[in-house]
């Protein structure tokens, strides 16, 4: 049993809490905190076992029923695991949970709904907006974190979600609902309870203001895996992805769209992009996000100012677009210095990699000079500060995309070394004023 209180210095005495005098001998600042009577006592024995007859698969996977989300999980949730689910108000993190929810009842597995902001009749509502609701899914309407722990030890469910875990407390702290400790403890003995019962569980979590996880940082150490819902509330598109996976990688990336219905799969990244535009300011290039690839339409607008020139970048790298302007000016003699300067990644699929500035830098040489690009051409390369053109990484992942996606002629930085049907298709540049000159804009 640990130490409690304070005692005297001089006299002995103890005291629930610090006080400046003693009560029992009167002196002043003598209290010191209590020893912790276990100090120096010996532990338990740790047990060790043989590393190489460890089964490093551990504990089977149990797949949601959501391909996407499955992907990103690496092929399902573990039993036992924690797996925090957070993202922006609004963006589906919610409504994913509970469709991964409803697909594992469907099996005929035990689920249960731990809904601390939301009443039965509301859950209810959005279950069936998503779809039949199986008999054996159960909801449990508390904020109780000890009432949460409880019902999992009791019921020992393959799947429990708790939405959200921001909104727990424990009584037994005198801080109020939503701080760093109530957070910590009530994410702590969910945990603890999941893993003693072997359920999968799923924590909701908040965001700050500025994007970020909200609650304590231990927050992200205590659980197996982070998952990440990304896109804007008011586009149909959402990125899924894994932030931190102790059971698997974390590059893989989960595509939905939102619907009336929920969120709905993405079958054809293609149709993201939309058609082909033969417009000034628009050149494709493919995008490389854990092992997919994804065709991506680079726009630009350049316009006259009015008074101080803008730069405005949606989707793509704000920081990259200032840096390909300079570049432009300085190694092509394309100054875009008194105009305002628009860029956007088409279709809602972020373009901020290094792998776009090609296609983002004849973009805005295409908008300058008014010339629209070959829509069946696809731009790859990282530009550098003296106009050079970097290989990037999935070159050959991302030609092959292109190639089945019906480019004609393939921008890529010299060498290539691509081949196959792609290698007639690929036009290497070795800077970016002979890729100007390849696409027609030099």
């Amino acid at each position: 049993m640990r130490g409690t209180g304070y005692v005297c210095s001089l006299c002995g005495a103890l005291a629930p809490r610090w006080q400046g005098r003693c009560g029992a001998c009167a002196q002043w600042n003598t209290l010191e905190a209590a020893p912790d009577p276990t100090r120096g006592r010996p532990g338990p024995d740790a047990v060790t076992q043989r590393l190489a007859g460890v089964d490093p698969e551990g504990a089977s996977r149990r797949p949601t029923g959501v391909a996407e989300l499955d992907r990103v999980l690496g092929g399902g949730l573990v039993g036992g695991s924690t797996t925090l689910l957070f993202g922006e108000p609004g963006v589906g993190k919610s409504t994913l949970a509970l469709t991964a929810l409803l697909s594992v009842a469907a099996r005929g597995e035990s689920v249960v709904l731990v809904a601390a902001e939301e009443s039965a009749g509301q859950v209810a509502g959005r279950a069936r907006r998503i779809g039949p609701v199986p008999e054996g899914v159960e909801v449990a309407t508390t904020t109780s974190a000890p009432a949460a722990a409880t019902l999992i030890a009791r019921r020992a469910p393959s799947l429990c979600v708790v939405d959200s875990v921001s909104a727990m407390s424990d009584d037994g702290l005198p801080s109020a609902t939503g701080s760093v400790p109530q957070v910590r403890q009530a994410a702590e003995r969910l945990c603890a309870a999941a893993k003693a019962a072997g359920t999968a569980l799923v924590l909701v979590g908040h965001v700050t203001k500025d994007g970020d996880l909200a609650g304590p940082r231990a927050l992200e150490h205590l659980v197996d895996t982070v998952v990440r819902v990304e896109g804007d509330r008011h586009g149909p598109l959402r990125v899924v992805r894994a932030l931190k996976h102790r059971f698997g990688a974390t590059g893989e990336v989960g595509l939905f769209e939102m619907g009336e219905t929920g969120l709905v799969e993405v079958a054809d990244v293609a149709a993201l992009a939309g058609p082909r535009l033969s417009v000034p300011g628009v050149v494709r290039t493919i995008t490389n996000d854990g092992s997919r690839a994804f065709p991506v339409d680079v726009q630009v607008l350049v316009a006259r100012s009015a008074g101080a020139p803008r730069r405005v970048a949606y989707q793509v790298s704000a920081a990259r677009l200032s840096l390909l302007l300079a570049v432009l000016e300085a190694r092509c003699g394309i100054d875009l210095g008194p105009h305002d300067v628009f860029a956007a990644a088409a279709g809602g699929l972020p373009a901020s990699e290094p792998a776009v500035d090609l296609a983002l830098a004849l973009a805005m040489a295409s908008a300058a000079a008014g010339t629209a690009v070959d829509p069946h051409l696809v731009a790859l390369g990282e530009v550098g500060l003296a106009g050079e053109l970097r290989a990037v990484g999935g070159l050959e992942r991302r030609v092959r995309e292109a190639v089945r996606r019906g480019a004609r002629a393939i921008l890529a930085p010299e060498p290539a070394g691509v081949d196959g049907v792609a290698s007639g298709l690929v036009r290497p540049c070795r800077g970016l004023v002979e890729a100007l000159a390849a696409a027609g804009l030099a």
